[in-house]
């Protein structure tokens, strides 16, 4: 590996593909009305235009982290986001439904590519662990930032007209961030990979693509078309297909065939209690995001520019406590991110009990405040709790499992809590909201009883070692990791 001139560059520099990625997921939610319009679509079609992009982001994710790993992750990182650029100017231009939803899942697609690479680069430049927690600090603080700039973008963009339609901008400002990002990282970022001699592992490719298909397309599709019996078949085949994964995964493994996903990775306590805290917290995030956007449009009658604003201050509240968790949690560990979780709870029941017509915007916008400190303080921190004991040359298949259970708990926040919300929609926008937070609560509570089993309360600092590539391996637990004979 290179030497490397200045990793903090590299790192803001990686840090493009979770802002961009995040973004056009959010940028959606209060763009659907001028979307819709604007390509002349349905309501399926246009419940596609998420579902497209998370499902080929959710797909791809392992994939594209062990891919890293595999061909270097500079190349792939560069590579994802060209595609990405590409894919978001032919959303742009799309003229139909289809053309959008399909452009939608080869972006969603490509940025399982590049993201992955951000995290990867982040356990191999940064083997301090302080350094590390200030790293992993400013990657939350870029997803949560993404988050509510997706939301104002969207809001401000619906509203505007100029030469060309608003919600087109949306993807075609991609354009100049992406060039930018692509001459600064064939300028900048050196290249790192592991010295596998192995084949890449196609099949096991090819058979996780299609279990986590079988499992994300009906969680999303499934409530709009009724839960019709196809829904459940492929849940029930989704998990078949997850334990002969696995099987394969450890037949391989056992025959240094170098797998897919090294499954003694799932050996590690606290990084299997991290992925279900991620997976609750990614739930409540994604969904609250979705809920609050609805619902003070419908609910509370702001319009679309106004509803994005909201989010403003939250915003900037969330960013503050991001940066002093990243450098709490190294002196308090977990305890950072129960007050946090504690913060979130407070919030989410206030909004029950307060938002109704007629509430002041000051009110809106303390309320938003409380959840912005809360979920400052978690976010950034579980990635750097679940990944903490991981070697180094794991990295990218680490990141690729962590950002699949991402996606995928934000496919279930939408779909489960989401559903939830638009099914008491018939009994009034007020109580949909509330059935709809109550499920937040019961995500939060979730947050609460992992961050409680954690085994170990700081993120403490361990012996670590350079591999021959450069990168850092954690040598308490490198017994683990010994080839299979």
């Amino acid at each position: 590996m290179k030497e490397v001139k200045n990793k903090w560059l590299e790192l803001i520099i990686v840090l493009s593909a979770p802002l961009l990625s995040v973004i056009d997921v959010f940028i959606i939610n209060i763009a659907i009305p001028t979307i819709k319009k604007g390509v002349h679509a349905t309501d399926a079609e246009i419940q596609l235009v998420i579902a497209g992009y998370l499902l080929g982001y959710a797909a791809f994710l392992i994939t594209g982290g062990r891919a890293g790993d595999h061909f270097g992750r500079k190349k792939v990182f560069f590579w994802g986001m060209f595609a990405f650029t590409v894919a978001s100017c032919l959303c742009g231009l799309s003229t139909s439904a289809l053309q959008l939803n399909v452009t939608r899942f080869f972006q969603g697609l490509s940025a399982s590519f590049m993201v992955p690479q951000t995290i990867a680069l982040i356990q191999v430049l940064f083997t301090d662990v302080k350094e590390r927690a200030k790293a992993f600090g400013l990657y939350g603080i870029t997803l949560g930032s993404a988050a509510v700039i997706g939301q104002v973008l969207g809001g401000y963009l619906s509203d505007t007209h100029w030469a060309i339609d608003g919600w087109r901008l949306i993807f075609f400002i991609n354009l100049p961030i992406g060039i930018l990002t692509l001459w600064a990282t064939h300028t900048y970022v050196t290249e790192t990979k592991n010295p596998h001699g192995s084949k890449f592992d196609y099949t096991g490719i090819l058979i996780l693509t299609a279990a986590l298909f079988c499992l994300i397309y009906p969680l999303i599709q499934g409530r709009e078309a009724g839960w019709p019996l196809w829904s459940f078949g492929l849940l029930a085949l989704s998990f078949g297909i997850f334990a002969y994964f696995i099987a394969n995964q450890k037949r391989k493994l056992a025959k240094n065939e170098n797998p897919l996903i090294d499954v003694r990775l799932f050996k590690i306590k606290d990084f299997n209690i991290g992925l279900v805290a991620v997976l609750f917290h990614f739930m409540l995030h994604t969904a609250y995001l979705l809920l609050s956007a609805v619902y003070l449009q419908n609910g509370l009658g702001v319009s679309a520019l106004h509803s994005g604003l909201y989010f403003i201050v939250p915003g900037i509240l969330f960013i503050a406590s991001s940066v002093v968790a990243s450098k709490m949690i190294v002196r308090f560990g977990k305890r950072v991110l129960q007050v946090g979780v504690v913060l979130l709870a407070v919030a989410f029941y206030l909004q029950i009990e307060l938002w109704a017509p007629g509430i002041s915007t000051w009110l809106i916008i303390g309320l938003m405040g409380i959840w912005g400190l809360g979920n400052g303080l978690v976010l950034p921190s579980l990635l750097n709790i679940a990944l903490k004991n991981v070697p180094g040359q794991y990295a990218g298949a680490a990141a690729g499992v962590y950002s699949t259970f991402q996606q995928t708990a934000s496919a279930l926040g939408v779909s489960i809590i989401g559903g939830i919300f638009f099914y008491y929609a018939k009994d009034g926008w007020q109580a949909a909201y509330h059935a709809g937070v109550l499920g937040l609560l019961v995500c939060v509570a979730g947050v609460g009883v992992m961050l409680y089993l954690l085994p170990d309360g700081k993120i403490a600092n361990q012996s670590q070692s350079q591999n021959a590539n450069g990168s850092s391996e954690v040598v308490n637990i490198e017994d683990q990791f010994i080839p299979a004979e």
